[in-house]
């Protein structure tokens, strides 16, 4: 269901169940946390096989959920995996992310589409919502009235609406040339900002810990004047 390929500096992660649109079960999730989590690349590159992304999380497993709590919460771990592990996560977005993973390509660093993505939260329909921290995560990155009428509606979202709202971050027709720009950085640098970037905490205390971090980084940094 998931499989890994390492090119250089970039891990590239496939969702690979193309039969059922990349949809997840719990062992699933699993493989996903591990391949993240155990990366040793400065980049990850995640993507989906066939023509999706993904469709989130396999309605055959939904329905027979003995305890839905627990399955949201292994979702939601997966996905702060994602955000909080040291490599800079690229979601490649060719063709639909739906519900849950609408929520693993927010829990990524950047999100990079086709003109052949799109987006949508369709649980409404079905009497449910994603809850792998979309909810939380949908509002930060589009700002709570885009948040509100993706929810609401369920309607889908294609490739240019998403540029606009920053649910993509870029449209282009080779979203993995994206991870391997980012991977020919200064892997150091790269890991800093994402934490950096991610801090949660006051602008005071954030600033503190940008500068602690911009000297560490100067005191390792090669000035190659020549």
């Amino acid at each position: 269901m998931i499989t890994t390929e390492r090119a250089d500096d970039v891990l590239v992660v496939t969702l690979d169940r193309p039969d059922r649109r990349n949809a997840l079960t719990p062992s699933g999730l699993d493989a996903l946390e591990a391949a993240v989590t155990d990366a040793d690349t400065p980049v990850v590159y995640l993507q989906g096989a066939g023509d999706a992304f993904c469709a989130g999380a396999d309605l055959n497993v939904v329905a027979d959920l003995d305890d839905p709590q627990e399955f949201a919460a292994h979702g939601q771990v997966v996905a702060r995996a994602i955000e909080d592990g040291e490599p800079v996560v690229v979601a490649g977005i060719d063709g639909p992310a739906r519900g849950g993973g609408v929520e693993l390509a927010l829990a990524c660093d950047l999100r990079v589409g086709t003109p052949d993505a799109s987006f949508a939260e369709t649980g409404v329909e079905l009497g449910l919502f994603g809850a792998w921290g979309g909810t939380a995560r949908l509002p930060r990155v589009v700002g709570e009235g885009e948040a509100m009428d993706i929810a609401l509606s369920g309607r889908v979202v294609d490739a240019e609406a998403a540029l606009r709202m920053g649910l993509l971050s870029r449209i282009t027709a080779d979203p993995r040339a994206v991870a391997d720009e980012i991977a020919a950085n200064d892997h150091g640098a790269l890991a800093v900002l994402k934490r950096r970037l991610r801090d949660g905490a006051g602008t005071t205390e954030q600033e503190r810990r940008e500068a602690d971090a911009f000297a560490d980084l100067h005191a390792a940094a090669d000035f190659d004047r020549t």
